[in-house]
């Protein structure tokens, strides 16, 4: 026979030993004391006492226990042995009679963990709107300021060949800054890889082959005028988009939608969550879409000044800008899954190695930050972070002749 207890203690009751007291009574036993004496009671009978009266004592004690034991509080945890019913599927049966803590458990905890994880997305999709722009609309500082002395890698040349690139430590210097929170290493970061990359598009496929948007699209420069579409960040989209449809013949769309207004007001909160479904409408409207560009312009303390002379030309200096999908303090970050983190950054790389060769000055470092930035929509996304809102809008349309060129290089050439 086997006897389960699940209690500390344990409730026995007992008959009055006066004649006609027909009332019954409880005691409780201490749990330790009851097993105790169990205990107590095999040793007695494993001594002199004759076989046949030891049986007998033994079925006696077992009666006793199984009885006992089926009042107390979880009567349903005694099982005596019996061939039809197995032990397990007894046991398992009596308790969620009981008491069903497996049903309890498993709700309690799959709620939580529903609850958990949507509050945790919700902080992370909160920070990656917060991180990606240093200012906001009136150019208050709001995060890390990315400043052009900790981002801009010179006018001079810079040495591009594939033996310095090779050095993780030069290419990484050289070319990337690696915000405080990312994690970034020599896997990931490999020149080799990155570059050896081919990310020329089909120029044979009928339809669009670059799309153009802006999760951003209220940002505005140094003589933006208020109200003027043309000359904010969507302006410049336009411009971008005008050079590559009708300068290097490669088809693109510019798509115009507004991500940051709230009933009418300036709010960046959900930019990214607002944007995604429509860019990705977009996307499976317009398969032959090969390229996905998210223009923005950065922010940056209202002293910097963000340019540099290109042709006799003052032109706003670019950044391109990657998310990881992971963060130095918990690794990868399952909520914003990107298949394509090795795509986007071969395309960043090799976009600035074709501006530093062409155009050095043009670009800063490449900028590394934890999140996704809705680069998962597509292999060759490139998020760009064109001049500042210290830039003047001629200054911005400079650049936009540039990249367009770069563009073509790595493309097409």
């Amino acid at each position: 026979m086997l006897i389960i207890f699940l209690q500390n203690s344990y409730s026995v009751k007992t008959h009055a030993k006066k004649k006609g007291d027909g009332l019954k009574k409880r005691r409780r036993i201490p749990g330790k004391i009851l097993i105790g004496l169990t205990g107590l009671l095999g040793a007695a009978l494993s001594g002199s006492i004759p076989a046949e009266g030891r049986r007998e004592m033994e079925a006696e004690a077992s009666r006793f226990f199984l009885e006992e034991a089926s009042r107390t509080f979880l009567a349903g945890m005694t099982y005596q042995e019996v061939d039809e019913i197995p032990a397990g599927t007894w046991i398992a049966g009596q308790a969620m009679q009981m008491i069903p803590v497996g049903m309890y458990v498993d709700s309690r905890f799959s709620v939580s963990t529903q609850v958990e994880d949507a509050q945790t997305y919700q902080m992370i999709l909160a920070q990656q709107e917060n991180d990606e722009n240093a200012v906001d609309q009136e150019g208050n500082l709001i995060g890390e300021n990315k400043t052009a002395e900790a981002a801009a890698p010179g006018a001079q040349a810079i040495d591009t060949s594939m033996e310095k690139l090779s050095d993780y430590e030069y290419l990484l210097g050289n070319f990337y800054t690696v915000d405080s929170s990312t994690m970034a290493d020599s896997q990931l970061i490999n020149a080799e890889n990155l570059l050896g990359k081919d990310l020329k598009i089909d120029q044979n496929a009928e339809g669009p082959k670059v799309l153009i948007y802006h999760t951003h699209s209220q940002e505005t420069f140094a003589d933006s005028v208020p109200g003027d579409v043309n000359t904010s960040i969507v302006g410049i989209g336009a411009y971008l988009a005008e050079l590559l449809n009708n300068t290097y013949q490669i088809e693109t769309l510019h798509h115009q939608g507004v991500y940051d207004l709230i009933d009418g007001k300036l709010d960046r909160s959900m930019a990214y969550q607002l944007a995604e479904p429509e860019i990705t409408k977009i996307l499976q409207e317009n398969p032959s879409i090969q390229v996905v560009i998210d223009l923005h312009r950065d922010g940056v303390a209202e002293g910097t000044h963000l340019v540099t002379d290109i042709d006799g030309k003052a032109t706003a200096q670019i950044m391109f800008f990657n998310g990881l999908s992971r963060s130095r303090a918990n690794g990868e970050i399952s909520y914003l899954p990107n298949p394509y983190i090795e795509e986007n950054l071969a395309f960043s790389l090799q976009m600035q190695i074709a501006a530093a060769e062409k155009y050095p000055g043009f670009t800063r470092h490449i900028y590394l930050r934890a999140y996704r930035y809705n680069m998962h929509l597509a292999p060759r996304a490139l998020l760009v972070e064109a001049g500042a809102q210290t830039n003047t809008v001629e200054e911005m349309r400079n650049a936009m002749e540039i990249l367009a060129d770069t563009l073509d290089c790595v493309l097409t050439e």
